[in-house]
């Protein structure tokens, strides 16, 4: 396994739409692993492919409910609000007050190209959508009010 390097806003690859993954081989396999270590070593909650150079529709996410490895999710439905501070890994040092859902039901593939689902609630509902945007090319600081240096945030 190995640290990634995370793309930083301003990189044109963090606007682009990524595209399906269709291989569901070694190289996801070692993608995926790559991707767990990297966001843990970077104390995140979530991390989409794009952020690490790699179009392809992939997020992870480390959240009080479990880690997560989602590829070619499908957003079926969202219910509710909350809104509140967001971070992110690709903007370092800032955050920004957000409206999300509080209840989302995503589909996806696992790394072996087997479908689940999942029901996704409060703070693990807010780091899906927000993985999710990553892979049609936005970031949150698209939808944040208030954007302010991290140590305003404390």
């Amino acid at each position: 396994m190995a640290l990634l390097e995370i793309l930083q806003v301003g990189d044109d690859r963090l606007r682009e739409v990524s595209q399906s993954v269709s291989s569901f081989d070694l190289n996801l396999t070692n993608l995926l692993n790559d991707m767990k270590e990297t966001l843990k070593n970077a104390k995140g909650a979530g991390l989409a492919a794009p952020q690490v150079g790699v179009l392809k529709r992939i997020f992870v996410v480390d959240v009080e409910e479990g880690y997560f490895e989602f590829i070619n999710p499908i957003i079926l439905g969202t219910s509710g609000s909350q809104y509140g501070a967001e971070g992110c890994l690709s903007v370092k040092g800032k955050w920004g007050d957000v409206k999300r859902p509080r209840k989302v039901t995503i589909k996806a593939q696992d790394r072996f190209g087997k479908w689940f689902k999942i029901v996704a609630k409060d703070f693990f509902a807010k780091a899906i959508c927000h993985e999710y945007d990553h892979l049609e090319g936005i970031l949150y600081i698209d939808m944040a009010d208030n954007i302010r240096d991290e140590d305003e945030s404390k």
